[in-house]
């Protein structure tokens, strides 16, 4: 613990071997963070510049997009000065803090796939509809809502934590997630109830959500003819593809936690890059490559540009 000015620090003791490969770590994880802002941004540049892509479905995918960034900057930039730092430290204020992004910004994620994945159930099972529900009125609070439901929930838990005393300051694991609750002297009921209400507002019923509403674009899609079948797997295997992609690093998040010390350092360590690492750039591949009309204009991007 170092005092200054009445600061408390935590030390990240997840780090393997930082001493002697801190370069190593530093550019591999600088060169993933640059691809995941420009892939992430690159398709955001051509949602926003075509009009033919002004659209509630590649809205949500750009606001999609988007959120993957800030989630990877509330890691990156704190993860890099780790690595060229002597001391692996952080407050607990700050630590608080990306806590409260990680996990607010991770559910966001959960409330936007809700919300495109109801937007592909009233565009292939009620199309005639479509026009009349899925209004730039309903875009914009299915957006707000994403981003403030979560954000509401994790500010109480982090205001509930602020204050508890702790009797660790060292924190297993690289960046600051579930496991600052192993920091504090004692476990709040409160906080623990509280945090499962959380959880399944913002991630169970998201999850239920969506399952339903594509098990019914499948039922339907069944019984209608070969062009909804072809248009709601174009459109909805991508979507299913990022879902099962974030549940896993969901699931991983949540048993790196679990096991604690009775996990191998080195794996987790792994595992635990692969929470940050794989999903944020997985995102705009798939999308890019799986949405026909972002496709179209990544090729003619890309084409312009070996062209000048």
């Amino acid at each position: 613990m170092e005092d200054e000015l009445n600061v408390t620090y935590i030390t990240l003791t997840g780090h393997v071997e930082v001493q002697k490969y801190r370069y190593v770590y530093f550019l591999i994880m600088f060169t993933v963070y640059i691809l995941i802002i420009c892939c992430n941004f690159t398709i955001v540049y051509l949602i926003w510049i075509h009009r033919n892509l002004h659209e509630p479905m590649y809205i949500f995918i750009a606001a999609l997009l988007i959120n993957s960034v800030l989630f990877s900057t509330n890691i990156y930039p704190k993860l890099l000065i780790d690595f060229l730092s002597e001391k692996q430290i952080i407050s607990y204020s700050a630590c608080l803090f990306q806590f409260f992004l990680f996990y607010s910004l991770g559910s966001s994620e959960f409330l936007l796939l809700s919300a495109m994945a109801y937007d592909r159930y009233v565009s292939i099972c009620k199309p005639l509809q479509y026009p009349t529900i899925m209004r730039k009125t309903t875009v914009s609070i299915f957006l707000g809502l994403a981003w403030l439901v979560p954000a509401c929930h994790i500010s109480v838990l982090v205001i509930m934590s602020a204050d508890m005393k702790l009797c660790n300051l060292t924190l297993n694991g690289i960046f600051c997630n579930n496991s600052i609750y192993n920091l504090h002297c004692v476990s709040s009921r409160t906080r623990s109830i509280f945090g499962v209400f959380a959880v399944i507002v913002t991630a169970l019923f998201p999850l239920l959500f969506i399952l339903f509403t594509y098990t019914r674009i499948l039922i339907i899609s069944y019984r209608s003819c070969k062009t909804v079948r072809k248009k709601a797997a174009q459109t909805c295997l991508p979507h299913l593809l990022v879902l099962i992609s974030f549940s896993c690093l969901c699931a991983y998040d949540v048993i790196i936690v679990r096991l604690g010390s009775k996990f191998p350092k080195t794996a987790r360590l792994i595992m635990t890059l692969q929470v940050i690492m794989y999903h944020p750039l997985f995102n705009p591949i798939i999308y890019g490559l799986k949405m026909k009309e972002i496709s179209k204009h990544l090729k003619r991007l890309f084409s312009q540009t070996k062209v000048m």
